[in-house]
């Protein structure tokens, strides 16, 4: 085992967008594990939205990452020391968190993956956190019934591509906003999906009821800005809305002032927010749902693999202006 770990780290806090001169790379010994802890490998990290809300320090659901602090993600990676008779060294885990080589976590933390059942990278996307979140969100909230309308934003990303495929596979007419055309392409003949429009064409609110003649009965909330307010006007009585996730908005200083509610109550519309850790018993569920489904190929997926460590910051840059197609991850060993 190497003795040498790097780590990526938060030097200055951004404004605007996130660059690669916010973060500091530092390397240091590989730590050793604590009675009830292991070290792991890091094989691939996770890239998501939510990482540009703990580079603030604004008040949040989660503390923001500290300026020296190694920055958070979830990884998946090889254990090369064990101090806990859970884990052997050679066993490949998910759950440890940090842009780094070589991470310490507590044992309890982890979940050992068994090779073979999937692509391994797929734990942090289709059968990770993002798979997750669109299945409790589709659960949950969205409740969708055969013939009903389903309107998803960033369709083509790792939540959106995933709720979409479980409400077609509820019965639904399902509809998504994907951003260009060649993402819209992918999202209809390749998940599946009824229709897509491009958020970024003329007159999206039209373009919108154009492909959703009888309404939107859920909507599954991504992105937030102009395309909310566009998906908002569809809404039928007594739709449902998962507020998942704004990412179009995640880079503002404060976020700008949202759209005129009233339309709630006479159309009785659900507005409800989510966080996938709400509901951690979540994870084995879907993923014993779903692996057979990523076996046979009958649920589609796609993944953004960026090589090295040293490109996290670009990588989430990437992510943040809608760079990425499907799951965004950082392939680190």
């Amino acid at each position: 085992m190497t003795n040498t770990s790097r780590s990526v780290t938060l030097k200055t806090r951004p404004t605007g967008m996130p660059s690669a001169a916010n973060f500091e790379i530092i390397t240091d010994e590989v730590p050793a594990p604590a009675p009830g802890e292991v070290v792991t490998r890091t094989l691939y990290l996770s890239i998501d939205p939510y990482m540009r809300g703990r580079l603030s320090d604004r008040k949040s659901y989660a503390a923001p990452v500290q300026i020296g602090e190694v920055m958070t993600g979830e990884t998946v990676g090889e254990v090369v020391a064990s101090a806990d008779p859970a884990f052997a060294v050679g066993d490949i885990t998910v759950g440890a968190r940090g842009w780094a080589s070589h991470i310490v976590s507590k044992a309890k933390a982890l979940t050992k993956i068994e090779p073979g059942h999937a692509p391994l990278s797929t734990y942090l996307g289709v059968l990770g956190m993002p798979g997750v979140t669109a299945y409790t969100g589709m659960t949950d909230i969205g409740r969708v019934k055969a013939g009903e309308t389903v309107l998803i934003s960033a369709a083509s990303g790792a939540v959106g591509s995933v709720a979409g495929q479980l409400a077609k596979r509820a019965g639904a007419r399902v509809v998504g906003i994907a951003g260009g055309p060649d993402k819209c392409l992918y999202v209809q003949e390749q998940l599946g999906f009824d229709a897509c429009v491009d958020h970024r064409a003329m007159n999206l609110a039209a373009d919108i009821a154009d492909t959703c003649p009888n309404g939107v009965d859920v909507y599954f909330e991504n992105v937030g800005g102009a395309v909310q307010r566009a998906a908002f006007a569809a809404l039928n009585v007594f739709a449902r809305v998962i507020m998942c996730g704004m990412v179009a908005q995640y880079n503002d200083a404060e976020f700008s002032d949202g759209p005129n509610l009233g339309f709630t109550v006479a159309k009785r519309v659900t507005i409800q927010g989510m966080l996938v850790s709400d509901k951690p018993a979540r994870f084995a569920e879907w993923r014993a749902l779903a692996a057979p489904w990523i076996a046979d190929g009958s649920f589609v997926y796609r993944e953004t693999i960026v090589d090295g460590l040293e490109n996290a910051p670009d990588a989430l840059a990437g992510i943040l202006a809608g760079d990425n197609f499907g799951k965004m991850i950082v392939k680190v060993a």
